[in-house]
């Protein structure tokens, strides 16, 4: 058995399965070995080399297919949760019924795991009788249902029957698992890059995107943590790709990110800050747009520090919150690295994540490198891949700290 917890996910044959590749997606950075079970019937939606492309895992659909006779008994037997979504009222009869007649029912026939089942079907099937005595033999059992909501159906009509959010999905998931280690716990993430306005048109900003940030807050909150997020100009589609549970507050410039995370602070456990801070704002604020003069060649602006919001937050943090933050240094790798640690002895924070930026390296959807060090500057973790690989790692040395 894989060191990781396997979680099956079943695919049934609804319009609804490619929404699945995101729930798969998630739970592989969160760190589960998933397995994807599709029905022969689904596979008409979705591919298997879709599945197992997006799962490093094999992908069966009938029990004579594993080299094993007794596959499905295997799969069972290690699994920590089935979820299966979409769960077409088909599925969700055989189910019931305990027909067996293919992987995907013999594995939840064979298994004593929690079964999560995510509904999507047209709103006359789901209120058929046939199907509200499916629904409730199979809660009378345990099974745990997830939705369905009620929306836009596939066939132009509105009503119940769309499957649930797949944020809803795998938070509903990770918390039946307990690997939400983060129920219920409140966190503060900063994300984004604030700008210091000149004048009305301009501003003094730097290259971030917020990305990192943003997948770090995903994962907190697919684990179940409370998040709020403190946002400095962020694009409205990264912000739109959020759960629907992160508490975002704008907060576009240094100023109004220091205030926010103090007034925010005392209520958290945990505050991570990713946002690239401006360390210097103009000392005056133009009212008027400043104007290019003809032959002046040289033009002088007055800047005066922005607070630190990191060792402020430090200074104030108690035994039971951690503070952590980011150094973003450039120069070579072993330069970087130095800067941070004396970052890290400089702010008080518990842990600073250490990265390479410049031109072509740590903005934006790119592969990067961080170094985690803790007050004293000492390594205490090291990573490398995209910003939602690295956030899964980042999310589970905090909990390691705090623990």
């Amino acid at each position: 058995m894989s060191e990781r917890r396997r979680i099956i996910l079943g695919v049934g044959a609804g319009i609804a399965a490619y929404k699945t590749t995101s729930v798969v997606r998630a739970l592989v950075k969160s760190g589960f070995d998933v397995w994807v079970i599709p029905t022969p019937a689904s596979l008409k939606m979705v591919g298997e080399v879709t599945w197992q492309a997006l799962s490093g895992n094999p992908v069966y659909s009938q029990v004579d297919e594993p080299p094993s006779g007794v596959g499905h008994i295997e799969l069972a037997r290690d699994a920590s949760a089935i979820l299966v979504a979409p769960a077409t009222a088909d599925l969700l009869a055989r189910i019931a019924h305990g027909i067996a007649d293919d992987m995907l029912t013999n594995v939840i026939l064979a298994a004593s795991c929690p079964l999560l089942l995510a509904p999507a079907m047209h709103t006359n099937m789901w209120e058929n009788g046939a199907t509200k005595d499916n629904v409730q033999i199979l809660r009378q059992r345990g099974a745990r249902f997830i939705g369905p909501a009620t929306g836009a159906l596939s066939s132009g009509d509105q009503g119940i029957g769309r499957m649930a959010p797949e944020d809803e999905i795998v938070s509903q998931t990770l918390a039946v698992l307990g690997s939400g280690s983060w129920q219920d716990q409140k966190v503060m993430v900063s994300a984004g890059g604030t700008r210091e306005p000149l004048d009305p048109v301009r501003f003094l900003g730097n290259r971030s995107s917020g990305r990192f940030g943003i997948e770090i807050a995903r994962n907190f909150a697919l684990q179940g943590a409370q998040v709020t997020l403190l946002a400095a100009n962020i694009d409205s589609a990264l912000l739109a790709s959020l759960p629907a549970n992160i508490a975002v507050i704008s907060t576009p410039t240094a100023a109004q990110m220091h205030r926010a995370a103090l007034e925010q602070f005392p209520k958290m456990q945990v505050a991570v800050m990713a946002a690239a801070v401006a360390d210097y704002q103009p000392a005056e604020f133009q009212a008027q747009k400043i104007k290019k003069i003809p032959g002046q060649n040289e033009f002088s602006l007055q800047l005066r520090p922005t607070a630190d919001i990191l060792a402020d937050l430090a200074s104030k943090k108690s035994d039971q919150q951690l503070v952590a933050g980011f150094a973003a240094e450039t120069g070579s790798w072993d330069q970087v690295v130095q800067l941070g640690q004396e970052k890290a002895r400089r702010k008080g924070a518990d842990i600073i994540f250490i990265n390479q930026v410049g031109e072509s390296s740590g903005f934006g959807d790119v592969t990067t490198r961080v170094s985690a060090v803790d007050q004293q500057g000492s390594e205490i973790g090291q990573f490398a891949g995209d910003k939602s690989q690295l956030a899964a790692q980042i999310v589970a040395l905090i909990r390691r700290q705090v623990q």
